[in-house]
């Protein structure tokens, strides 16, 4: 039958929904003009009045209604089940779902992963987006360049995840490695060449991490003491939250620092690296990274290029070098994008799934958020645990939107 043909049901998707929404209008238009409040008779003015003070809800009835559908409704259902106990033919338990969600280990495996993800992942795709924005824009190859960068972006994360899983891939140490990751690391023997790439050069990347978490730290935490800054009460939980993120994951870097030089490396020996705890948890980060630098560079060029020249050569003329020009010129004049930036990926990571269901399904310490949720709804058949890991998860978007707010405000005002 035609209805069975996917292009067809697309068609009269089309038809329908196009053909409804201006019946709506049409028929909602004439019935407030002809029936509520006609234009005729004694109160024709005041019938006129009222009716174009309707007419606005009227045609944003339908985005309410939809907004309240598919957003509002699961929001309070999914509170609801979170306080419920399907054993119990859906009982009301209070938050007995939460204290046994907050005793499993793998929900708190989940939380530290999450936070890893939140923090590098937006970090090292906006800083490699403005990088690479900056440098093509200055190659005669540039738009080429960024083409394939770009082109991840048209992958899908599960497609992605199968491309680095074979990267990540391991044979038996009498075959041929495949997997590119293991082809590098038998080279490596322990020679100098090994303590370079392998412990100073992580050493080195931990030590900036850790430097610009507290320097991204102390300019939050600085707001709560410092005079001159916004005081106000709703934003003093989003400081204390980046303060005490920020002593974590400097506490974090510094243990795996500690631990780079302390771990005896098995040279010479393919590695499985997706079981290797807390450096497969970075690994999965790449697969994200790799995807969503092409979107930050695609908006950074472009924010880039809308800087007005006089500044730069005014810059320039005083005597400022490229450095300079780029760090106190550029880059404060397009920092509201790159927040943009930031928080689009941020939200990414916040529902990230794909990746780590298809390489890992959250074993070997590699759990997040959303693939808990998962598997408490649909392998447990769990709803209650898996809404309460639903609402953390909706939780911890709440700063995200609580800082979007303060920055559209400040910018209006």
């Amino acid at each position: 039958m035609l209805t069975e043909n996917p292009a067809v049901l697309g068609l009269l998707t089309i038809v329908i929904g196009v053909g409804g929404c201006l019946g709506y209008f049409y028929f909602s238009n004439l019935i407030l003009d002809k029936l509520i409040f006609p234009a005729s008779g004694p109160k024709a003015g005041s019938n006129i009045n009222r009716a174009n003070m309707v007419r606005p809800w009227l045609f944003l009835f339908p985005a309410i209604f939809a907004l309240t559908l598919y957003l509002a409704y699961p929001v309070f259902e999914t509170l609801r089940l979170s306080l419920t106990d399907r054993d119990q033919g859906g009982a009301f338990v209070g938050l007995a779902n939460y204290h046994q969600m907050m005793a499993e280990p793998k929900f708190w495996e989940a939380v530290q992963n999450n936070m890893l993800w939140l923090i590098i992942v937006p970090a090292a795709s906006t800083a490699f987006g403005l990088l690479v924005a900056q440098l093509t824009d200055r190659i005669k190859w540039g738009n080429l360049a960024k083409s394939l960068i770009f082109m991840p972006m048209a992958i899908s994360f599960v497609g992605a995840s199968v491309i680095f899983k074979l990267i990540y891939d391991t044979r038996p140490a009498d075959q041929n490695q495949i997997g590119v990751l293991n082809a590098v690391w038998l080279k490596f023997d322990g020679g100098i060449g090994s303590v370079l790439f392998l412990q100073v050069l992580p050493s080195l990347v931990l030590l900036a991490f850790a430097g610009i978490v507290a320097y991204v730290a102390w300019i939050f935490a600085r707001g709560i003491v410092a005079k001159g800054e916004d005081k106000s009460v709703w934003l003093l939980p989003l400081r204390l939250f980046v303060a005490v993120a920020g002593l974590w994951l400097i506490w974090t870097s510094l243990s795996s620092l500690l631990g780079i030089w302390t771990t005896q490396l098995p040279y010479g020996e393919p590695q499985t690296w997706l079981t290797i705890p807390l450096w497969n948890s970075f690994l999965l980060m790449v697969v994200l990274i790799w995807i969503q630098t092409g979107f930050a560079m695609v908006i950074l060029s472009a924010a880039l290029r809308g800087i007005p020249e006089e500044t730069v050569e005014a810059a320039i003329i005083d005597g400022a070098n490229p450095f300079q020009v780029f760090f106190r010129i550029k880059v404060p004049q397009i920092m509201g994008t790159i927040v943009v930036v930031w928080t689009t990926i941020t939200l990414t990571v916040l529902k990230v799934f794909d990746i780590v269901f298809a390489m890992t399904n959250g074993q070997w310490e590699t759990q997040v958020l959303a693939n808990y949720m998962y598997d408490k709804l649909f392998r447990a058949n769990d709803w209650g645990v898996g809404s309460a890991s639903a609402i953390i998860i909706m939780v911890l978007v709440t700063p995200i939107l609580v800082w979007n707010v303060y920055n559209a405000r400040k910018e209006m005002k």
